[in-house]
């Protein structure tokens, strides 16, 4: 049965030589794996279609027998390419994709964390890596996945209105908004706390993500 979305690669690793799983986020279908036969080969179909972020339309059969389902065409909408510009950047996105990973089920739909993973991209592919991109996108997953940390009580006044304000401000003015070192330092550590709590330990990069 062949089946079509619009999706985001997570991830790509090698299948054999020239063959590769890749991963993909969609909204209708939610985490996707296919695997992509011949797309090491020059002369593929899916030659420079197939790298970390890129946004693009596909079509796969899928398999009765696993969850590994067969890529079968690619046309690709979006690359993401100043994302390799910048190492920061690229960081973040790399651990918004483990986060990904580690909080959501495959095959179940997420459109709005979909949308969510695609306005962060947009965002940060066009603006300095700052750390608050980072708190923004956990907190917007965080929502998105029915948990809220601004009703935490034992936050300050000022640390539940920073959560509300970076949860809630559209990616194209997340820029303006301002907070004291204290206040990055005090955030920090508390949304490390509360994602060790839910889930176990922070995903992988989360580190790397806000030294930048």
């Amino acid at each position: 049965m062949i089946e079509s979305s619009h999706g985001i690669i997570l991830r790509t690793r090698l299948l054999t030589e020239t063959s590769l799983i890749v991963n993909w986020l969609t909204p209708e279908f939610g985490r996707v794996s296919t695997a992509a036969k011949g797309a090491r080969r020059p002369k593929s179909p899916f030659a420079g279609k197939l790298d970390l972020f890129y946004e693009a339309d596909f079509s796969f059969s899928r398999s009765r027998r696993s969850d590994l389902h067969a890529l079968r065409e690619v046309r690709l909408r979006e690359t993401h390419s100043a994302l390799r510009r910048e190492l920061g950047s690229l960081q973040q996105a790399g651990y918004a994709a483990a986060l990904l990973v580690q909080t959501t089920e495959a095959d179940t739909p997420l459109a709005e964390i979909f949308a969510i993973f695609a306005g962060f991209l947009n965002h940060v592919a066009t603006s300095a890596p700052k750390p608050r991109n980072v708190f923004a996108f956990e907190l917007r997953l965080l929502r998105a996945l029915g948990l809220e940390p601004e009703a935490e009580a034992k936050l300050p006044t000022e640390t539940r209105a920073l959560i509300v304000a970076l949860t809630e401000t559209p990616w194209e003015k997340l820029g303006e908004l301002r907070a004291t070192a204290a206040q990055a330092r005090a955030l920090q550590q508390f949304l490390n706390g509360f994602l060790i709590y839910q889930f176990g330990k922070p995903a992988s990069g989360r580190h790397a993500a806000l030294e930048v």
